[in-house]
């Protein structure tokens, strides 16, 4: 790789940040989260860094978790940190697919499927396939399975890690005057 690739690579990661001030909080979503440990413990700052708070599953082991972003993001990577036992194991992601459900989400072809292992469940980024993830307007997360097979799983901080598409403000445009 040339010394300018390598400078190109360096910049473009370092451009992506924790995405959690995109978030569009009143649209967030979690579909069978439990009532005392929901989806804000391991997504919002400060609760996330508490290894007392984490996300669990209720009926079962999957999880659904839909992310609306105020503004369209570019997704790089993702991070997750649970428990050797019952952190996720197959995470399926879903660029802009709304009012998805139990029901239907095999329906779909997943964006991306990431397979965790619980080496990768300490927190590390899991870089994604990017040319899938260049226009994000939200992010379905579907947690199929976790580890060990039980019937909870816990996710004690998810980070999404990426950057804004810089995009036109049609609002300062002038118009041109005819002359």
């Amino acid at each position: 790789m040339s010394a300018e690739s390598a400078t190109a690579i360096q910049r473009s990661q370092a451009k992506n940040v924790d995405l959690l001030d995109f978030v569009d909080w009143t649209g967030v979503e979690c579909l069978n989260q439990g009532t005392s440990h929901s989806l804000a413990n391991a997504l919002k700052q400060g609760y996330r860094e508490d290894d007392g708070l984490h996300l669990e599953s209720d009926a079962d082991e999957q999880l659904l978790i839909y992310i609306p972003f105020t503004q369209v993001v570019k997704l790089h990577s993702i991070a997750i940190k649970g428990p050797e036992e019952e952190g996720p194991k197959t995470l399926k992601l879903f660029s802009n697919k709304e009012h998805m459900g139990f029901s239907n989400v095999n329906d779909f072809p997943p964006s991306d499927t990431i397979v965790f292992s619980s080496d990768n469940l300490e927190g590390k980024p899991i870089v994604l396939k990017y040319v899938k993830f260049q226009n994000v307007r939200s992010l379905t997360i579907f947690i199929e399975d976790n580890q060990s097979g039980s019937e909870i799983t816990k996710i004690q901080k998810l980070v999404l890690y990426g950057s804004t598409v810089e995009t036109t403000d049609m609002k300062g445009l002038k118009k041109i005057e005819d002359h």
